[in-house]
């Protein structure tokens, strides 16, 4: 995969709030390369709020992230959540191992192609992370840096209903 472009000049990137249920369209599937080369499809996360999301180790803003989402899956973990981070590096497993390891990532990583990046419509920036609702569609899409309370509102919102007591899906 050609090296991505980074964030813009701005400091963080402009936010889409969650789209109405009736507006949101199925992630396409895809597998990602596990490190010990086992494909982790997405569809195995269905029924989860996901947090999709495509990096590099190579990526300034995305190395920002990622203690974020390893806290996010922390607490949101227990409440339906998963983190899915997507490795765009071309080296593969040979830097992102090391990376993770470093970095202590407590969620699903996965290695992917071009393929990918071309299914989700081109992923020309990174970090670029999707937001997918218990039924595998897209709520929303954060391009570039986005603050740590804006995923979390966006979290919080697709988490809320499943929370209350007697709410319909």
């Amino acid at each position: 995969m050609a090296p991505l472009l980074l964030l813009s000049a701005a400091p963080f990137a402009t936010n889409a709030a969650p789209k109405p249920a009736a507006q949101r369209k199925p992630a396409p599937e895809f597998s990602a390369k596990a490190a010990d080369g086992k494909p982790i499809p997405l569809s195995s996360f269905k029924g989860k709020v996901v947090l999709l999301n495509f990096w590099a180790t190579y990526c300034g803003p995305c190395k920002i992230e990622m203690p974020w989402f390893v806290d996010f899956e922390k607490k949101y973990g227990p409440q339906g959540f998963a983190v899915f981070g997507v490795s765009t590096d071309e080296e593969g497993w040979q830097v992102v191992k090391p990376y993770i390891d470093q970095v202590k990532v407590n969620y699903q990583v996965g290695v992917v192609g071009e393929d990918v990046a071309t299914k989700y419509g081109g992923i020309d920036t990174l970090p670029e992370t999707l937001i997918l609702d218990r039924e595998g569609k897209i709520a929303s899409r954060h391009v570039g840096l986005v603050s740590k309370s804006e995923y979390e509102k966006d979290i919080e919102a697709l988490l809320a209903p499943a929370r209350r007591p007697g709410a319909r899906k």
